[in-house]
């Protein structure tokens, strides 16, 4: 196991569990890319913009690292992540296999696999019960999940509340 990259998993999942967003991003190369079921793929910004909008909505999130493992350039991690789904209110256990790779002891590639089906099941309820199988389901999600995304890396209006998602 290559230790410094070790570490960087190690960091990056403990800052997840703090829901520190601004950690997890500085875990990042500038030009990195992150690829899941629900966002599709981002690149560069985006990436931290995602986990700073995540880590921020997620009050009772708690994030389990089972294991890792990282050589001179790549690495894979599996996850578990339980939380409250902001939009239904629903509890979610995801059980998440990620795969990186590293460059100057940062993550520049960075993908997500799990279960779409299970996760709308959990996420969703009933739409997602008998819907969660379908293409339909999945683009409408990635939509609205890369709509939140764009709203919260809008910087505020002058006169509005800090966020601008009013």
């Amino acid at each position: 196991m290559n230790a410094t990259n070790a570490a960087v998993i190690e960091r990056f999942y403990d800052a997840f569990n703090r829901r520190d967003g601004d950690a997890m991003a500085a875990c990042y190369a500038e030009d990195a890319t992150f690829r899941d079921p629900v966002f599709g793929e981002l690149k560069g910004e985006q990436v931290g913009a995602m986990w700073r909008m995540l880590t921020g909505r997620a009050p009772d999130l708690a994030v389990e690292l089972v294991e890792h493992d990282a050589d001179e350039s790549s690495g894979s991690a599996r996850w578990i992540a339980h939380y409250t789904f902001s939009q239904t209110g629903h509890p979610v256990v995801n059980d998440v296999r990620a795969r990186f790779r590293f460059r100057d002891g940062l993550i520049v590639e960075h993908a997500d696999r799990f279960s779409f089906y299970r996760w709308a099941r959990q996420a969703l309820g009933t739409q997602g019960k008998l819907l969660g199988w379908t293409p339909q389901l999945r683009l409408s999600v990635l939509r609205q999940a890369r709509g939140s995304l764009d709203r919260a890396m809008r910087p505020p209006e002058p006169d509005s509340p800090a966020g601008g998602d009013a």
